[in-house]
């Protein structure tokens, strides 16, 4: 598996030049593939972009599907985390270790039910930030009175504002929520954006259990991708 990443990743994302403590992992807990209908990220980019980046765990959360992390979850040179990034009536929330798609269009705390019946957990991504497709505040609060989030994305690479960030972790700390980090990866070089350096799991319990003891690590960077001639096949 990763853990030594390359002065190109580094490059890119200068955080990546800290050493990594014994026994945690990086992880990175919102990225997206070809599979999802606005990436054209392919297996092999991928591939190539993690094991610079040094990710040891990518959580593969594309929108609406996990057929994607279904099948890179033995391909790719890292663990992976069957995700999806699913729209709701109000707004996005992503699920973690799924074992079947939630279907798009439900309302948030049905969406929320669905992925805790798979024993998932809920992951609320960018969270205030006006500019995608989060959760609308209402419903965010409902769902964390009701007790059916797991954990709070505090840093989205893709979010440009520092205080909408700051914004979800204080949502994070006043529910007593664990804290995530994602690249929110649409292009390869994104991959190393943003992850939590946090103990390693063998499971979502334990996942969720490090995840609050986790250290996030990153910096905003939504650039697009070189351009090049490549064929992307139908999903």
């Amino acid at each position: 598996m990763p853990t030594d990443p390359s002065e190109t990743a580094i490059g890119r994302h200068p955080h990546l030049a800290t050493p990594l403590a014994a026994g945690r992992v990086r992880v990175d807990l919102h990225s997206h593939t070809m599979w999802s209908g606005d990436s054209t990220t392919m297996p092999e980019e991928l591939a190539t972009s993690i094991v610079e980046s040094g990710i040891d765990v990518l959580c593969i959360t594309d929108h609406n599907a996990i057929a994607g992390a279904v099948e890179l979850a033995d391909r790719l040179p890292c663990r992976v985390v069957v995700g999806e990034e699913l729209r709701t009536a109000a707004g996005e929330i992503i699920g973690l270790f799924l074992v079947e798609r939630v279907p798009s269009g439900l309302g948030h705390v049905e969406a929320a039910r669905a992925i805790r019946e798979q024993v998932g957990l809920v992951y609320i991504p960018h969270p205030f930030d006006p500019m995608r497709r989060n959760l609308t505040e209402p419903a965010l609060y409902e769902l964390a009175e009701l007790g059916l989030i797991d954990a709070v994305e505090v840093h989205n690479s893709k979010t440009s504002l520092a205080s909408l960030n700051r914004r979800a972790a204080e949502f994070a700390a006043e529910f007593d929520l664990a804290a995530g980090a994602g690249s929110d990866a649409h292009v390869p070089d994104a991959i190393g954006s943003a992850y939590v350096e946090m103990t390693d799991f063998t499971n979502a319990g334990e996942f969720l259990a490090a995840l609050r003891t986790g250290v996030v690590v990153g910096h905003h960077w939504d650039e697009p991708r070189q351009w090049s001639a490549r064929i992307v096949p139908s999903v």
